[in-house]
């Protein structure tokens, strides 16, 4: 294979762009170039679960972003964690497997996004998952990246379903299936006891591929772009710069920051945006960067009385015990990620879908090992109170012409007054869950920042100081029709404006899905395969109109 020509070359070995390297190269004639700017996924952290926090915290793997400073969340420069290693962000997030609403694809298709509904997409989700109950109308039974429900056992978990019963939200066996609505046992992309990301589930297995090069701790500047079309990319490693061409197509996986950015440096933007750093302009698009959207999460803490099984397995002997375990035989404590549940809720009972995700954390977090003999950390347990399909909109732009220079990361979350409304209402029905009986035996009372806060404005004031990011950026080169000027894709994720050029990944979502995003990237990646090679897309899957609702908790 020739260094420096191939076929298909796709930037940033992500979730879409392990899963597009693994699909294309299936082809033995086509030659797949994948190129990462960070390094290969041997830390161990990565593959055991309980790693993650650790990887969070140190932000291992990582861009190292960080959000402009904005009034609407106390003028806070916001951490935008985005993984830079083979797997991407599917190697440093929480392994939840959420695909969304059913209602965000219609929403999709019906908004410009031709080819993408629910019926369109179903198929693509089924593709990409092995679920451990097996294959059904809504679930895979024999794709690549292993799904399964948490395992993490804790009596607390059982009362907070109870509560969260309670307080309306009945229990929901599978989110991913018929209904969203409810509260479950969050699914995980974790396979014997390791995190599935697309570089153990995609990449690995095809690496032996002779048409598949990968390189790794390669930078890329620009597109090149001659005569409207997209013939290469510029690369640096070790201080040195090529180019490599690409025969049919250059495939942008960067996702929702580094996709638009690398654009802006291939002249491909706002063209006053792109004067003001000096580089010309290869084809006008002003919608590139814009409409970037992230899900917004807020913190409310309880204390715990005695200890849990945080508590118990962070002393360091049963920690070094726990970990063995889990690398050994894939089970145990190390092995999943304390709490094991989340909620899709509806703020207002006149809305046709849920609003709200609740994530729950059945421990402190940042919690520290401790020694025999060490009281350790005081306990205690949360929530992550996540507002889904915000009306807010920000914006990726250049910081300079240099492509090793981070962009810029307006976020502007909370920066509507109906974001704010439902962000409060989430709030209050949380609060609502903590009251209940099922948990007066664990809980020792709201603590933290929100603890005292009760009035609205005193509520404003703590979750807009103390709101962060829920890691889901999106948007920034959104999917439409060709002929509409907010568009940056079309619905064949095929650039604008430039020929042999797409763009597959975060970045292309219309708005936000109701939940995690790296399932729906998979997904947009798989069906882009299909589109790349001209095959006929997977028939829209038969669902009828009635959906299962969710069954009430078992006694």
């Amino acid at each position: 294979m020739a260094d420096r020509e191939f076929d298909y070359v796709i930037v940033g070995a992500g979730s879409a762009g392990c899963t597009l390297a693994a699909r294309l190269t299936e082809d033995a004639g086509v030659r797949v170039l994948l190129v990462e700017a960070g390094g290969r996924d041997r830390d161990p952290l990565i593959h055991l679960p309980l790693g993650w926090g650790r990887i969070l915290q140190r932000r291992l793997h990582d861009w190292g972003y960080e959000t402009e400073p904005d009034p609407a969340t106390g003028n806070r420069a916001m951490e935008c964690m985005r993984g830079k290693v083979l797997g991407g962000s599917s190697s440093v997030n929480a392994m939840a497997y959420v695909r969304g609403h059913r209602s965000d694809y219609d929403r999709w298709a019906a908004g410009g996004a031709a080819g993408w509904s629910y019926g369109d997409v179903l198929p693509y989700f089924r593709r990409q998952e092995s679920w451990e109950e097996g294959a059904s109308t809504y679930r895979g039974g024999s794709g690549p990246v292993t799904t399964r429900r948490s395992r993490y056992a804790d009596p607390l978990i059982d009362a907070y379903v109870e509560a969260a019963g309670r307080a309306g939200l009945p229990y929901n066996p599978d989110y991913n299936a018929a209904e969203q609505f409810g509260v479950a046992r969050m699914q995980k992309t974790v396979r014997n006891g390791r995190r599935a990301s697309t570089a153990s589930a995609y990449l690995r297995p095809v690496l032996s591929r002779p048409n598949l090069a990968l390189r790794v701790n390669t930078l890329a500047h620009r597109v090149v772009i001659e005569n409207g079309r997209a013939t290469g990319v510029v690369l640096s490693s070790g201080g040195a710069v090529e180019t490599v061409r690409a025969a049919r197509e250059v495939i942008l996986c960067g996702g929702a920051i580094n996709s638009p950015q690398l654009l802006m440096l291939s002249g491909i933007g706002d063209p006053e945006a792109l004067a003001r750093h000096g580089i010309p302009v290869a084809a006008a698009r002003r919608a590139v960067g814009r409409n970037l959207q992230d899900h917004v999460a807020a913190l409310v803490m309880y204390g715990r009385h005695g200890s849990g099984p945080v508590h118990r397995h962070m002393r360091i002997d049963r920690l070094a015990v726990a970990i063995g375990r889990a690398m050994v035989l894939g089970t145990g404590f190390a092995a999943d990620l304390p709490g094991g549940l989340t909620a899709f809720a509806r703020t207002d009972p006149a809305l046709a879908v849920p609003d709200t995700q609740m994530l729950f954390i059945a421990g402190p977090l940042g919690a520290a090992p401790y020694w025999p003999g060490q009281a350790g950390f005081a306990d205690s347990f949360s929530c992550r109170i996540v507002l889904l399909r915000p009306e807010s909109r920000g914006e990726i732009a250049l910081r300079s012409a240099d492509p090793a220079a981070p962009p810029l990361i307006r976020q502007r979350l909370l920066a509507t007054d109906k974001d704010w409304a439902t962000m409060r209402r989430a709030v209050a029905l949380f609060r609502d869950i903590g009251r209940q009986a099922p948990l007066a035996a664990f809980s020792a009372g709201e603590i933290g920042p929100l603890a005292s806060a009760t009035a609205d404005a005193d509520i404003e004031r703590v979750v807009r100081g103390t709101a962060v990011t829920a890691h889901h950026p999106c948007g920034s080169c959104r999917m439409g029709a060709a002929d509409d000027e907010t568009s940056v894709v079309d619905p064949e994720l095929r650039v604008i404006g430039v020929e042999s050029l797409r763009v597959i990944d975060a970045s292309v979502f219309p708005d936000l899905v109701g939940g995690n995003i790296n399932a729906p990237v998979i997904m947009i990646a798989e069906r882009a395969a299909d589109l790349i090679r001209g095959r006929v897309a997977v028939a829209p899957a038969a669902i009828t109109a009635a959906r299962a609702e969710p069954v009430p908790v078992a006694s």
